[in-house]
C-alpha cells in the first residue's frame, strides 16, 4: 500500500488536481487506487450547488482515471500525458462522502504509448461489503497516455 507522500513523488500534480489518495495495489499490469470525495473539494462550490445536490464533474473522473493510469509510466521513471479517452461511460453520480476505487488494467504498452482500461467503483458501505457487493461502477474508459 502506497500512501499519499509516495504518490506525490511519482505524480507531478498538486492540489487541487491531485486525485489519488492512496495506491492499494500495483503490479506491472494492474493499478488500484483510492480517491476520497469530500464536500471540501473546490469543484463542489460551483457544480450543482444548493438547492441542487453537488456531484463530481465527469471531467474530473476522467482526470482521476488518467492519473491512476499515469502510475504505469512512473513505474519506468517517466511521466504520462493524456492523449486520448475512448469509450467513456458515466453510470452513477459521484457525491460527497463517496470513496472511489479506481482500477486500471494495462491494455497496451508500445514504445511511448500506454493504454489502459479503467473502471471507477463507488466503494460499498461496510454492511454491503460484508454481503459481498463489489460496489457500483460509476465510470469507465480506455485511457491513452504518451510517456516520452
Amino acid at each position: 500500500m502506497e500512501m499519499i507522500e509516495e504518490v506525490r513523488k511519482r505524480i507531478p500534480i498538486r492540489y487541487p488536481y491531485l486525485m489519488i489518495d492512496r495506491v492499494l495495489e500495483e503490479t506491472a499490469t494492474t493499478v488500484v487506487a483510492i480517491k476520497n470525495v469530500t464536500i471540501n473539494e473546490p469543484f463542489f462550490q460551483g457544480h450543482f450547488p444548493e438547492p441542487l445536490s453537488p456531484i463530481m464533474p465527469g471531467t474530473l473522473l476522467i482526470e482521476t482515471m488518467a492519473q491512476v493510469s499515469g502510475l504505469f509510466a512512473s513505474q519506468e521513471g517517466r511521466e504520462g500525458y493524456l492523449v486520448g479517452v475512448d469509450r467513456a461511460k458515466f453510470r452513477r453520480k459521484v457525491v460527497p462522502g463517496d470513496q472511489l476505487i479506481v482500477r486500471a488494467v494495462l491494455a497496451r504498452r508500445k514504445a511511448t504509448l500506454i493504454q489502459t482500461d479503467v473502471e471507477v467503483f463507488v466503494r460499498p458501505m461496510p454492511a454491503d461489503e460484508e454481503a459481498g457487493s463489489q460496489g457500483e461502477v460509476a465510470a469507465s474508459a480506455r485511457i491513452s497516455l504518451m510517456a516520452p
